[in-house]
């Protein structure tokens, strides 16, 4: 199947537009990373809690961050998500820890809670955010139903049930004790309002990371990225010739730079499944170049007195629209992905579908250029080439080539 049929783009001879694209976007990131908003990193990286918070009502950022600078978390971050589903009334409350005790991340969860909880009565527990032992002992202890010392079992059953009907039915947040007379017995229901009240929030998930495990995961964030770079070299000078290998390193660090760029112009936060994701754009981007750079080699040995500008504008046509199907056919899943795949994979599938696009464009735009300019430059300091075998040399290793 074809994209295009016999398609002749001089792509060398617009290389000095692609070069001026590639420093826009390569210097603005670089400079948001250096002076404006840094590298991004988040949870995974620098440690700290994130709360994820179910709101009754659409929640309010700005009374949200007061409450925080109130409680003293100056440096809280407050992100909406799943603003795509309506009624979710979620937010996302950051903060970063930089003290290494588990009972240091711990106080963070609290504090958030008790800042949200500042007009919370002193004598009462609040029903949407807390378990299933402190409702049971509660029960026991007022004993609703009378039941004596043969409480227990009915009281578990009771709380279980209580516990069971917010977070699975109400989806984390009671708006009504009475909501609870579906679940439970009427007089349990009634005992309730003794020891608890409901705030306008429920507390979905929080994940807590140290700063010491977080600086960890950023040093072996960035050797996978070295180590996949310096592998890459080293096949790609082995299979074909070490400026080949070159030329795809400082593609694939052209793609790197100007995905992390980007997530550093949105301040959108990297995190380990970011990671995965340029790692995986680093596989798939060294792939369409090899495509390219195989093309070229095949017409390196039928082309021998042509132009080696020509004989790459000509290989990257051939491969034109096996690059754009290949690569529209991935945009368009990993843009589902973005578009439908929810909060968690936001991170995920937005490098994806930055790094793709970069990825298909540097394979025709960067990686073939430096090939050309590599050899002109020898050609103009009077070198043999090094890309095109010739003689008698050429004719044994097509031959060992052949054997194997």
């Amino acid at each position: 199947m074809e994209f295009f049929r016999n398609p002749n783009i001089d792509f060398l001879g617009k290389k000095w537009y692609f070069l001026a694209f590639s420093l826009v976007f390569s210097v603005a990131g670089v400079f948001s990373m250096l002076f404006w908003h840094g590298i991004p990193y988040g949870v995974d990286f620098r440690g700290g809690t994130l709360v994820y918070v179910k709101f009754a009502q659409p929640p309010d950022s700005n009374a949200i961050r007061a409450a925080m600078d109130r409680a003293g978390l100056h440096n809280a971050r407050i992100q909406r998500y799943n603003e795509s589903e309506p009624g979710s009334n979620e937010v996302l409350i950051d903060v970063s820890e930089q003290e290494t005790s588990e009972q240091a991340l711990d106080r963070s969860k609290t504090q958030i809670i008790n800042a949200l909880e500042s007009n919370a009565p002193a004598d009462k527990v609040d029903l949407n955010n807390t378990g299933f032992l402190t409702v049971k002992n509660y029960l026991m202890q007022k004993d609703p139903l009378h039941l004596g010392t043969d409480a227990e079992q009915r009281y578990t059953a009771q709380a279980q049930a209580i516990v069971n009907y917010r977070d699975k039915v109400k989806d984390g947040v009671l708006h009504s004790l009475d909501e609870l007379k579906a679940a439970a017995d009427p007089a349990v229901v009634a005992s309730l309002p003794d020891g608890f009240f409901l705030s306008n929030f429920g507390v979905r998930n929080v994940e807590i990371v140290g700063p010491q495990v977080g600086a960890q995961l950023r040093k072996q964030a960035l050797l996978a990225t070295a180590y996949s770079l310096a592998g890459m070299l080293v096949y790609l000078a082995f299979r074909f010739e070490w400026i080949y290998g070159v030329a795809a390193v400082v593609t694939v660090f052209h793609d790197t730079l100007i995905t992390v760029g980007a997530f550093s112009l949105l301040n959108k936060e990297i995190s380990l499944t970011v990671i995965a994701a340029i790692l995986t754009l680093i596989g798939y981007s060294n792939n369409d170049t090899i495509v390219v750079f195989d093309r070229i080699r095949e017409n390196l040995k039928l082309m021998r007195r042509e132009k080696l500008s020509d004989i790459v504008n000509r290989s990257i046509n051939q491969t034109l629209s096996r690059t754009i199907l290949t690569a529209g056919l991935t945009f368009l899943t990993v843009l589902a992905l973005y578009l439908f795949g929810g909060e968690v994979l936001k991170g995920f599938s937005l490098a994806l579908v930055i790094g793709i696009l970069i990825g298909t464009y540097s394979s025709i735009a960067i990686a073939a250029p430096i090939l050309v300019a590599y050899q002109d430059w020898r050609s103009g300091r009077g070198r043999p080439p090094v890309m095109v075998p010739v003689g008698k040399e050429a004719s044994r290793r097509e031959k060992v080539k052949a054997k194997a």
